[in-house]
């Protein structure tokens, strides 16, 4: 809802904001058409929900998505457990005291992986860390780790230091014989918060973590496996002998889409930016439900859709709703003038909504960190991976995502999501979505939001997230973007 009145900070901060924004997105749409890439960012209007190009989509898959750290970490143990011929890793970071499942006897992940190299080959690919001590991990720290991971076993642990500046290796990829393949925000690290979390998210002492993963089988592994492969090849020297995966091994559709920075690789020189091509395929496409779960969202090319489509919706039903950190790590103030922008857009119309969540035991609350990383619209496409809304994971990260137009999963992900933010059981929200957001999500954000306003216990792990027009006091992102892009 607009404020009442006429803050003169306020549209200083706003001009101010918006046009950084804008020398931003000139920037990467000067960049992107210098590359060959501008289709990535301004893809045909055909009414194609796929990325155009290599990989491209692939059939006869199976695709299950696993939610929070409970379930999505203890189906790679299993994997882990059953792999026969060899085990691929690449990762952000990686803590080799991890532990992927919570029992008294479990066994860290150094221990696990290497015991796994005594008898199939493991081979894990880490970002470098940080080059210079502006954010965590440091390369020393990194290089401390993979000494530990390797230490007395027969795991091979490359580091990776062909980043952009300010920028890192981003994809979370587990894959066990080229059969099988996990795509998504899991990392395999105690590095700023604990992932093993349940979907009831129990206030505990420690940071609460909110997390998706998908797990790919059929011919779609190959994809991913190439893909490390070739990573693998340029860091070590190594040609991998790639084993063909599976036939056919279900109905779904799914397509394997990534983000590569130009010039870091010589297997794509040119960089690859087909995540962001897929968001902008799927939002523009949207008629009646937007739901996002992500880090951080400060991309002016997917704010910029969402704000048209809230300014002219499709139809009478379109709903915009994205489930967000109460405090980002980077990028906060950028978040919050975006749903300030997002907020405007709406003009009151109860169309938009930002919310967040929390741990809770009774009226006790604990933080919980949205770390996810989903898209779904209009329940028939449905993107999980590693890439946040944000510049770093569009244009300068490099970020895996899978993609499906398959309506059945993309429901089904949607009301496991919704019943464990909204604490209802799915036969219960399994309407129509615009009836649940109205009728569900939007009053308790709302009320929520107003008792923590007063001081007063919470009551639902769900929250309402404010947005703000301020934005020239702390644009650390667009600024960032614009500095370090080349």
């Amino acid at each position: 809802m607009r404020q009442l009145g006429y803050d003169p900070i306020g549209r200083i901060d706003s001009i101010a904001g918006g046009g950084i924004e804008r020398v931003v997105s000139v920037h990467h749409r000067r960049r992107l058409a210098r590359l060959g890439h501008l289709e990535q960012l301004d893809p045909d209007r055909d009414g194609s929900l796929w990325s155009a190009g290599d990989p491209r989509p692939r059939d006869g898959c199976d695709l299950r998505v696993l939610i929070d750290g409970e379930e999505a970490l203890s189906a790679i143990a299993a994997a882990l457990a059953d792999a026969r011929s060899h085990v691929h890793i690449a990762g952000w970071h990686l803590t080799p005291d991890f532990g992927l499942t919570r029992e008294r006897d479990a066994w860290r992940l150094r221990d696990l992986l290497g015991e796994l190299a005594e008898r199939v080959e493991v081979r894990v690919l880490l970002w470098a860390g940080a080059p210079l001590p502006v954010f965590k991990p440091s390369r020393r720290r990194v290089r401390r780790e993979r000494d530990e991971l390797i230490r007395g076993t027969r795991v091979q642990c490359a580091l990776d230091d062909r980043e952009r500046p300010m920028h890192c290796h981003h994809e979370k990829l587990v894959i066990v014989d080229g059969e099988r393949a996990f795509v998504g925000g899991m990392d395999l690290t105690s590095l700023g918060g604990d992932r093993f979390d349940s979907s009831e998210h129990p206030m505990r002492g420690h940071l609460g973590w909110h997390d998706a993963l998908s797990e790919v089988r059929g011919p779609a592994v190959a994809d991913v496996a190439d893909h490390f492969a070739r990573r693998w090849r340029e860091v070590e020297g190594e040609d991998l002998a790639l084993t063909p995966p599976e036939g056919e091994t279900g109905d779904v559709t799914i397509q394997v889409v990534r983000t590569v920075p130009e010039r870091i690789y010589d297997f794509q020189p040119r960089g690859d930016f087909r995540i962001l091509e897929a968001y902008v395929r799927a939002l523009r496409a949207a008629r009646e439900l937007i739901y996002l779960e992500s880090q951080f969202l400060w991309a002016p090319q997917v704010v910029g859709i969402l704000a048209d489509k809230l300014r002219h919706p499709p139809s009478d039903d379109l709903r915009v709703v994205v489930l967000l950190p109460a405090k980002p790590k980077d990028g906060a103030d950028t978040t919050r003038g975006a749903l300030g922008v997002l907020a405007d857009a709406d003009d009151g119309a109860g169309r938009f909504l930002a919310a967040t969540i929390s741990g809770r035991s009774g009226t006790l609350t604990s933080p919980v960190y949205v770390h996810a990383k989903i898209g779904i619209v209009d329940d028939r496409w449905l993107t999980v991976g590693s890439a946040n809304l944000n510049e770093h994971s569009l244009f300068n990260d490099t970020e895996m995502n899978v993609v499906t137009c398959d309506s059945e999963i993309s429901r089904a992900t949607r009301l496991r999501l919704w019943s464990e933010h909204l604490e209802r059981p799915i036969e219960d929200i399994s309407g129509e979505p615009t009836e649940v957001v109205d009728e569900l999500w939007r009053p308790i954000a709302a009320e929520q939001l107003e008792r923590r306003r007063r001081g007063d216990p919470a009551t639902h792990r769900l929250r309402g997230l404010p947005g703000v027009s301020r934005r020239s006091m702390t644009l650390l992102g667009p600024l960032q973007s614009l500095l370090v892009d080349g």
